[in-house]
């Protein structure tokens, strides 16, 4: 199984515990990008709908395109009645788009799947004159809240954290700000905070759908997960996440623009 696919097996899990983003920053993109009726938006890799509800609400001719067969059948159960909402199961990479053309095209933790060499030109030839892509992810820390209990997680993956591919292998390097170097403008990063708790049954099914965790042989997976829950009991059955919300937004140069600023 391609690695890019591997989200796609558990499509429940999935929905369930994949975290939500920032209600600010999707104010503060919504707002800059001038989302609306009428503006035509693309979502790469959806997944199951962790960063679409706030777009999708604004009324905008709202399309996706996701590589997992499964997640985009939820997709299409979670929002198929819903009137601006279309979407392709097929691969960003590969997919003919046609003549269409979008004002927005942005990505919740999905972009950095695909080798930078199409992500980023291809989603440059695909926007507008003038379009914005925005990248989004999430920065976690546990350790500062749960110290104690950082230490003892730290042990468990010690012990049992080995995954048959480790996370950097699972995919070609990406890096956001690499943007520029292929046509983009005006890059800006901007923050926004936020904050999660978890119970043990919670934080272990949290753990599952990290997709380095998912790939971790028997007997240590079994293990592994076994360790994780134990320690939050042990810790007062909570976990503390504090969350750093990472927006990246980007330009395609409007050269009619510029022409008439000259």
């Amino acid at each position: 199984m391609e690695f890019r696919k591997i989200f796609d097996t558990i499509p429940e899990q999935f929905d369930k515990f994949r975290p939500r983003y920032s209600a600010d920053l999707f104010a503060y993109f919504i707002k800059t990008a001038g989302i609306g009726p009428g503006t035509k938006v693309l979502e790469i890799g959806p997944g199951t709908g962790q960063a679409t509800d706030p777009i999708l609400d604004t009324g905008c001719d709202y399309y996706a395109i996701e590589l997992g067969e499964h997640l985009c059948a939820k997709m299409l159960e979670k929002y198929g009645d819903r009137p601006n909402f279309h979407i392709v199961n097929d691969d960003f990479i590969t997919h003919d788009f046609g003549e269409r053309k979008f004002d927005v095209i942005y990505s919740a933790a999905a972009i950095q799947w695909i080798p930078e060499r199409f992500a980023f030109p291809k989603t440059l030839e695909l926007l507008k004159p003038g379009g914005m892509l925005a990248m989004m992810y999430l920065i976690s820390d546990y350790k500062t809240p749960n110290e104690e209990l950082y230490r003892e997680i730290q042990k468990v993956y010690d012990a049992y954290y080995k995954p048959e591919t480790p996370y950097k292998d699972m995919k070609e390097p990406f890096d956001y700000l690499h943007a520029t170097d292929y046509g983009y403008e005006d890059l800006v990063r901007h923050d926004f905070h936020g904050k999660r708790v978890f119970n043990a049954a919670e934080y272990v099914a949290y753990c599952g759908t990290h997709s380095d965790h998912m790939v971790i042989p028997e007997p240590y997976k079994t293990k592994f997960f076994e360790g994780l829950r134990n320690a939050v009991l042990a810790a007062g059955d909570k976990v503390e996440f504090w969350d750093t919300y990472v927006l990246y937004l980007a330009r395609k140069r409007d050269v009619n623009t510029q022409l008439k600023m000259g």
